[in-house]
């Protein structure tokens, strides 16, 4: 039985990935997380650690086998714009430690989840070959994408000098179960379900800015299962996959696709005084279709209604209107 540490494991995109190895017979599945480690699944055994201090993470990744590294600070726009800092320092710190840990106690394999926000905006999906260091990343994303860059780059240079087999996804912006539906601190799908749950039958929903900046968006679960095939079918010591849905909407669509899975009657106001990112990204998933089978199976409008429906059992009083 082979030991997974799941970084993370509270978090979004950490969860979804425990639950789902904890499942599964092969795997023993550890979790880390810096608070609230109780509220995990219960066939996960779970690790209290501050994952920017050096000797927790010996601590808590010596032993095992896999570790999916899915900590991190994350947050939305209003934070990207109004503190650009809050995405770079820890997380960067975090990540060099788990990656020299990793090396250290000579673990098979590393998952890192990267982004996509160093790729240029435009209007044809992007290949992983087609970021260029040599031009400018989106500015607002300029410390965020660099930073991501580096740990790519350190994942890269620790498959040079161990046996340590890594894989390093660069997704798109990702939804689902578990995701932060705080609007202080979400994305703009978790912000859109909990102000779309809220509202009054007849009320208004507020988006900032145009609503004109595009999304690729994709459920949790395909991201999931993207992993499980990486860790089975990998390989290359080193590998750089994009994963999305290879497809583009705009967010004020999106907004008008979740009002109308809502079955509620709402109208749509625009706020220009708020902070948006005014880019279009779309990547291009042929590299993960070719090498892995994989390829996104739940489409949007099923992702949307999947979702509130989890909201509305896990937040019934918020979406009781």
């Amino acid at each position: 039985m082979k030991k997974i540490l799941v970084c993370g494991a509270t978090g979004f995109i950490g969860r979804n990935i425990a639950e789902y190895f904890a499942a599964r017979e092969e795997y023993e599945v550890h979790g880390v997380a810096l608070n609230s480690p109780a509220r995990a699944h219960p066939g996960i055994k779970m690790l209290r650690a501050d994952l920017t201090d050096k000797n927790d993470v010996n601590e808590v990744t010596r032993g095992m086998d896999i570790i999916i590294q899915a900590a991190a600070t994350t947050s939305g726009s209003q934070d990207i714009v109004n503190k650009p800092y809050y995405h770079v320092t820890d997380n960067a710190i975090m990540n060099s430690l788990i990656f020299r840990a990793a090396y250290d106690h000579e673990v098979s394999h590393v998952v890192f989840f990267s982004c996509s926000v160093m790729y240029q905006p435009g209007n044809e999906p992007v290949k992983e070959v087609d970021f260029d260091a040599n031009q400018e990343i989106f500015p607002s994303y300029f410390g965020v994408g660099w930073s991501k860059v580096y740990c790519e780059k350190l994942c890269e240079f620790y498959t040079r000098i161990s046996e340590t087999n890594y894989t390093v996804i660069r997704h798109s912006n990702i939804y689902g179960p578990f995701d932060k539906y705080d609007l202080e601190k979400s994305h703009v799908f978790g912000a859109t379900v909990t102000k779309v749950m809220q509202a009054d039958e007849g009320g208004e929903i507020m988006v900032w800015g145009a609503g004109d900046e595009e999304r690729d968006l994709l459920h949790v679960s395909d991201l999931v299962e993207f992993v499980n095939l990486a860790l089975t079918k990998q390989t290359k010591h080193f590998e750089l996959v994009n994963i999305g849905s290879g497809q583009a909407i705009s967010v004020k669509d999106l907004v008008s696709m979740i009002i109308a899975g809502s079955g509620k009657r709402l109208t749509i106001a625009h706020d220009s005084s708020k902070p948006t990112i005014k880019t279009k990204l779309c990547l291009d998933i042929t590299k993960a279709s070719d090498t892995y089978a994989w390829s996104p199976q739940m489409t949007l409008d099923e992702g949307i209604q999947e979702t509130l429906k989890w909201y509305a059992a896990n937040y019934p009083v918020n979406a009781a209107k």
